[in-house]
């Protein structure tokens, strides 16, 4: 297949394109940066004056939407929640430009989802058919950015909108910076410990995208988390007794908030959901423990 990524120059993306170029897949990366030319992979403007992307893709299977400001970066000042929430909608207008203008449509568009779509809950399980909608700053963005994408089922094209979990991986995602009290002997409990995490490992995210492109049954809201949450003090124990690390320093909620501002609800808060419809589907996570993923990425793996 030939696969269009938007955001492939990502922590994600890098790992999709790798897996999908080991499966033979031939790959173009839409990108506003300079490239070399690769024998493999296909650079091509966007989002940029003058640059019309839709005619050097000409033909492509399926789209995949990972573009938009890393929601980790930095505080949330206003500057940068509206940099979150425009960088979404920008590209996936441009996407559904692209796809409206090609003369031959792909079979689907995979596009990026988040967890923030739920309320945060201690008590609640969220299923991809659970009504309840947050109504704080990434729940608009996630409400938002899914309602859009859906435009393009208007082209006949099938969309899928995944809702990442934290996911979990060596070189980027949540769990560097988790494990680092750890690792300094400073690990603990953060906040009440009660708040769930969701987690899943970026090789079962890539997984999960690639399963969703050639399973034709696959079609709206996917949540794209391990089978297994854990409520936050349950995870920091594993990763100290992975680390062979003490769980002892608590981290009180003040101080997460004094520190990260309003993004502290990313570390403060959170949601117990499970993959239903992956798993009605058939699709069989390689780490569905966080001790057998946990132990892959601080260990032993080159993930």
């Amino acid at each position: 297949m030939r696969i269009v990524i938007a955001g492939g120059s990502g922590f994600i993306g890098k790992k999709l394109t790798d897996l999908l170029l080991s499966e033979g897949h031939r790959v173009v990366i839409l990108t506003r940066g300079k490239r070399e030319p690769s024998e493999k992979v296909q650079y091509v403007k966007w989002l940029e004056k003058g640059s019309s992307p839709e005619k050097e893709i000409g033909h492509a299977d399926a789209f995949i939407n990972l573009a938009g400001v890393s929601i980790n970066d930095g505080r949330w000042s206003e500057t940068h929640q509206k940099q979150i929430y425009e960088s979404r909608m920008t590209a996936t207008d441009e996407l559904l430009r692209i796809i409206a203008s090609l003369h031959e449509k792909p079979s689907v568009l995979v596009n990026a989802s988040a967890l923030g779509i739920y309320p945060s809950s201690v008590h609640a399980v969220y299923t991809e058919n659970s009504p309840e909608r947050a109504n704080d700053f990434l729940g608009k963005t996630v409400h938002d950015w899914e309602k859009k994408a859906k435009q393009v089922e208007e082209h006949s094209v099938r969309g899928v909108y995944m809702r990442f979990g934290v996911v979990l991986g060596k070189e980027g995602g949540a769990l560097p910076l988790m494990a680092l009290p750890y690792r300094l002997f400073a690990g603990g409990k953060v906040g009440s410990g009660e708040q769930w995490v969701s987690w899943v490992h970026v090789f079962d995210v890539v997984r999960a995208i690639l399963f969703a492109i050639k399973n034709d049954r696959l079609r709206g809201p996917v949540n794209v988390t391990s089978p297994s949450p854990l409520q936050m003090n349950d995870f920091g124990k594993a990763i100290g007794s992975v680390l062979h690390r003490p769980h002892w320093i608590p981290v009180p909620s003040f101080a997460m908030k004094m520190v990260l501002g309003q993004k502290s609800a990313l570390v403060l808060e959170g949601q117990q959901v499970v993959p239903q419809v992956l798993l009605q589907e058939g699709f069989e996570f390689m780490f569905p423990t966080l001790r057998s993923a946990l132990e892959d990425l601080l260990i032993h793996s080159n993930r």
